[in-house]
């Protein structure tokens, strides 16, 4: 049986184990990618006292095929386009511009609903460690880290519960740092590797988000142990262990 985490809350606890080296750090940012990666996010927040926000990227799905990515867009106008996706289905532009067009129209809504009044994170010369429930493609990935490099962020770290590890080799060479708790060969789809992967109302989103406005550190510390570099654990039991 595949080892799986309990919910996300769990893979947050356990993906910022990872991640220690950052915590109290003035210059780390934690993002969330909504929806689920916000809980996971608030975990890692929480553990290295980082602020939390949120950055909103959408996923380009295939007309009839939604879990293909045939590319993404961002936050500040970034698009990304599968080119091998939109190549080997022929799929034409007029497609791919309506997708687009509608996604559009849902990353500004969501942005709305998360952010009110509140103005966009301040991402220039920081640490920011940008946080996803799962990584399957990696498409959706690569539109955040895009974007962030166009708004001079300092370094850009990915941080994820579970990648697929064809998608972990090619992604790793485009942030400062990848880090994961399991990089399995085997992989189908994110929700397989959760006992608990019901969907993240945006609500909730707003609840993570609440105690960080104008967003403030997370509150509880993590214990004094570190880890350095690029990071996986893959442990059949899901429990913490020394590196």
């Amino acid at each position: 049986m595949k080892p799986k985490f309990r919910d996300r809350q769990q893979a947050g606890e356990l993906l910022a184990e990872t991640l220690l080296d950052f915590a109290h750090k003035p210059d780390v940012l934690v993002l969330g990618l909504p929806r689920g990666g916000v809980p996971v996010a608030a975990e890692v927040a929480k553990a290295l006292q980082a602020p939390l926000d949120v950055f909103v990227v959408r996923k380009l799905g295939v007309p009839g095929c939604e879990e293909l990515a045939m590319g993404a867009i961002a936050s500040g106008g970034v698009r990304l386009i599968n080119d091998e996706v939109v190549n080997s289905l022929r799929i034409p532009a007029e497609v791919i511009r309506c997708v687009a067009d509608a996604e559009q129209l849902e990353l500004e809504r969501r942005e709305g609903s998360y952010r009110h009044h509140l103005p966009p994170p301040e991402v220039e010369s920081k640490t920011v460690i940008i946080v996803d429930d799962g990584i399957a493609t990696g498409s959706t990935m690569r539109a955040a880290i895009s974007a962030l490099r166009q708004r001079a962020a300092g370094r850009i770290i990915v941080a994820t519960p579970v990648i697929a590890a064809s998608t972990y080799l090619e992604l790793q060479r485009l942030p400062d740092g990848l880090f994961a708790v399991m990089v399995p060969a085997d992989f189908r789809g994110v929700g397989e590797w959760y006992s608990d992967f019901s969907q993240t109302s945006d609500e909730e989103v707003r609840q993570f988000l609440r105690p960080h406005d104008h967003r403030a550190a997370g509150a509880a510390a993590a214990p004094p142990n570190m880890a350095r570099g690029n990071r996986t654990r893959e442990d059949s039991n899901l429990k913490p262990s020394d590196p």
